[in-house]
């Protein structure tokens, strides 16, 4: 065989797999990791048992056990076989089994101990995919509590692999590589639109098909997906030369397909159009040049289908790296990537771990079958806390939980389909009829631009022909093969139900099932609590409940993409335990009073109403609570002032509550809450006096202290009580200037000399002293002359120290 550059690093890694029987091996792409590894430990015989591969994908896993087995000089399924999802060749004489990540999850939640299984392997590790994260973390607490014996090897591609190893408690074996120099070739500026990348793109791999004509070798382009692979291959067909051989390679295409892209070809040149697949599972033959559109497509939690999806990202650096070694395997090639230099430096230096962003409904099932809590296991990266909660609690209205979190015995049915819970909930409920619909929500839609009804993606299922010629939107062909081929491996032997399509959907999603809001705009109320809103114009505008099973995702009011009709009978006979009368006693902002209704609920949808007539007085002043955080508390008047007070003696050190609007706001339901008795609508509270509830905030104690420090009025020789505004910087007060005759010396408040507004007889102001005795010497005589002239039948005195206070006019003579 050719030597490898992994062949070197094999010694010492079976030392360290025969010593602490666990090991990380970083090697880059091409070094020969995945078909020399596991060979080499078998014909160590470090392991009396099979040796269990892991590959993220299913040509990936095919591939590598085909070329392990071309090398024995043997068919796969004899030494070498291969277990990916739908298909299987292996045989009792099997001792190296290549599988997808996703069947080690089976083979231990079905036997934890792994009998006959001696070596696990998971290959290309840094690629942190969630099966891979989970199935590392349970071989971990496997090899702790039932199998001390049990080798674990975790290969990665890239040079973060030492927080692998410190996970695993193994040594780090290093293998340098070896590779041709490849020149890389960046754009000179950004490109911005996105709109324009494809359209580059094409232009790029024809001048670089160009460039590099004399130097042979094949070409090789990533792109992100199906999609914009097929849209390259019609433009690229009419511009490349003839000799150019175009061949797509995505995960989704039939294995004969893909394995014609990664063959050699006799004559002509090879451009091979493929999503990140080709990084590093997979070796094709004599590249000499890649062009990198700078994109990749990852699993996250999609909002809009409530499920993982995969979206459409910029590359990391390592990636990058990645990619552009591809050109260097067989002689010194070139990379053109699809963005400028100074881009670079915004790339991330490592594709972030699926655990972190997808959807972990699938993992906390299959957490709560294995029987143990996320914090049990050795996850490399956590699962977020809240993500895991949401998902916990889908489960439990799936059914699959119980109310202590624990699996039932439809969660473990569940755990052990190939589908997301929601759509093995609804295929185990709904039976074969309901293949279909599974196929068709777990892909994307098959049919742009037409009207969001589900119904439609069915009839173009059952006879796309017919469908095409009656119909003016567009179908996808391809989306509509894998949907029938996926529908054929989902039918099911089990009972048929009679369940609408609208039905079976609302099984998988109970939390989507939508009630019209009133209004000409067709919008509804979801029973998990989101609103969602339709294009006015759509053939399901009118429809008063809906199944919404796909949605743009906005946070605020996502736009629905897919739905069915649902009658309000087949809510009440799928979900007749969840249904639930409710006695509702709330402030509406809408109508600005407390609405008291007794309500029959599925979730947050009210599928009927009455007025709640004896709801009880309390309940109503709870509810206004919410009424004045809405309205907002005011402080005016008599109100304004003791708050006022208060909070000047505050600040001088004194022990009273805050009287402050934020403070008064936070602390509602302490003070306000037993005064609120027979308010209930926006006039009621903006007739409420809040001084009583103000007051009785405050205990005797208080009271005196605040009486003493702030006295609330200053009383004049009348006797009459004039309040005191604490409001302004100095305490004051505005008083009738003939009340306070004979006043000799200025009045004090707490040290300091009161502000005076001296009012006229018809209340205006006349003037503003804090000195009385300095007016009455002083200005008074000027404000005398004018005063006496406006208002000749009062009083105005040449020396007002000596005259009587009065509110009167003169007597007459």
């Amino acid at each position: 065989m050719t030597r490898l550059p992994i062949d070197d690093a094999i010694p010492d890694l079976l030392t360290a797999l025969k010593t602490t029987g666990r090991a990380v091996l970083q090697a880059p792409p091409g070094a020969g990791k995945t078909t020399r590894v596991p060979m080499a430990i078998l014909e160590a015989g470090l392991s009396g048992g099979k040796i269990v591969m892991l590959e993220p994908r299913r040509l990936a896993a095919r591939a590598a056990a085909e070329r392990m087995a071309d090398t024995l000089g043997q068919r796969v399924g004899a030494t070498v076989g291969y277990r990916v999802r739908g298909e299987a060749k292996v045989s009792k004489t099997t001792r190296i089994e290549v599988v997808t990540e996703g069947i080690l999850t089976r083979m231990l939640q079905s036997d934890p101990d792994l009998p006959g299984v001696g070596v696990v392997i998971f290959d290309e590790f840094h690629e942190r995919s969630l099966n891979a994260d989970l199935g590392l973390a349970l071989c971990l607490e496997v090899t702790g509590a039932l199998r001390d014996d049990l080798i674990l090897l975790a290969m990665s591609a890239t040079l973060d692999a030492e927080p692998v190893g410190q996970l695993m408690e193994a040594p780090l074996v290093t293998s340098e590589g070896r590779s041709y120099p490849v020149e890389t070739c960046w754009l000179d500026r950004p490109l911005g639109a996105q709109a324009r990348r494809l359209d580059a793109l094409v232009d790029l791999v024809v001048q670089a098909e160009r460039d590099t004509r004399k130097s042979g070798g094949g070409v090789l382009v990533f792109l992100p997906g199906e999609g914009e692979i097929r849209r390259a291959e019609g433009v690229l067909s009419k511009r490349l030369p003839g000799d150019c051989i175009l061949c797509p390679l995505f995960g989704a295409m039939p294995f004969a397909a893909q394995r014609a892209a990664i063959a050699p070809v006799d004559q002509g040149r090879k451009v091979v159009l493929a999503t990140s697949i080709a990084e590093t599972s997979l070796t094709i033959p004599d590249i000499r040049v890649v062009v990198d559109m700078g994109q990749a497509r990852r699993a996250r939690f999609d909002p809009g289908s409530g499920m993982s999806r995969l979206v459409t990202e910029r590359v990391t650096r390592a990636e990058a790296t990645q990619r552009t070694g591809r050109a260097g395997r067989v002689a010194e090639g070139v990379c053109y990537r699809l963005w400028s230099k100074g881009e670079e430096g915004a790339l991330s230096a490592y594709p972030p771990a699926e655990i972190e962003a997808a959807d972990l409904t699938g993992l906390a099932l299959e957490l709560a079958l294995w029987g143990a809590e996320p914090g049990d296991l050795a996850f490399l990266t956590p699962p977020p806390e809240g993500t895991m909660a949401e998902s916990k609690a889908l489960l439990m209205m799936l059914g699959a939980l119980d109310a202590k979190g624990r699996i039932t015995g439809h969660g473990r049915a569940l755990a052990a389909l190939p589908l997301h819970p929601r759509l093995g909930h609804m295929l185990v409920r709904g039976g074969p009829d309901a293949a279909a619909l599974a196929a068709l929500m777990a892909e994307r839609d098959p049919l742009k631009g037409a009207p969001v009804d589900l119904l439609l993606r069915l009839e173009a299922l059952r006879g796309m022909r017919a469908f095409q010629r009656n119909r003016v939107w567009q179908v996808n062909a391809g989306a509509v093969d894998r949907i029938r081929a996926e529908t054929k491996r989902l039918r099911s032997k089990g009972a048929a139900s009679d369940l609408s399509p609208a039905a079976m959907a609302a099984l998988a999603y109970p939390d989507r099932i939508g009630q019209r809001r009133k209004g000409d705009v067709p919008r509804y109320v979801l029973s998990g609590g989101k609103g969602v809103v339709l294009d006015s114009g759509d053939t399901l505008a009118a429809a008063r409940y809906l199944v919404v099973t796909d949605t743009d995702g906005n946070p605020r009011e996502a736009r629905v993409r897919m739905a069915a009709q649902i009658s309000e009978g087949e809510i009440r006979d799928l979900f007749a335990g969840q249904i639930n009368w409710v006695d509702s006693c709330a402030w509406s902002k809408r109508d600005r009073r407390v609405v008291a209704r007794k309500q029959e609920r599925f979730g947050a949808i009210t599928l009927s109403d009455r007025l709640w007539k004896d709801v009880p007085d309390e309940a109503v002043a709870q509810a206004m609570l919410d009424g004045v955080r809405d309205l907002g508390l005011r402080l005016d008047g008599a109100a304004a002032r003791l708050a006022a007070r208060v909070e000047l003696v505050r600040a001088e050190g004194a022990d009273l509550p805050e009287f402050t609007i934020e403070g008064l706001t936070e602390t509602l339901e302490d003070w306000l809450l037993p005064m609120l008795s027979g308010v209930r609508n926006a006039e009621d509270w903006k007739r409420f006096d809040l001084l009583p509830a103000l007051r009785a905030r405050l205990d005797w104690t208080q009271t005196q202290e605040l009486d003493r420090r702030a006295p609330g009025s200053f009383e004049t020789p009348l006797g009459r009580k004039v309040p005191i505004d604490y409001s302004g910087a100095v305490p004051e007060i505005s008083v009738r200037l003939q009340e306070l005759f004979g006043v000799t010396r200025h009045p004090v408040v707490g040290g300091e000399a009161l502000k005076i507004t001296l009012l006229s007889p018809a209340q205006r102001p006349i003037q503003i002293t804090r000195d009385l005795p300095g007016f009455w010497a002083g200005s008074y005589a000027d404000v005398r002359k004018d005063m006496r002239a406006q208002y000749p039948k009062h009083p105005w005195p040449e020396d007002p120290t000596q005259a009587d206070p009065t509110l009167r006019a003169k007597r007459r003579k």
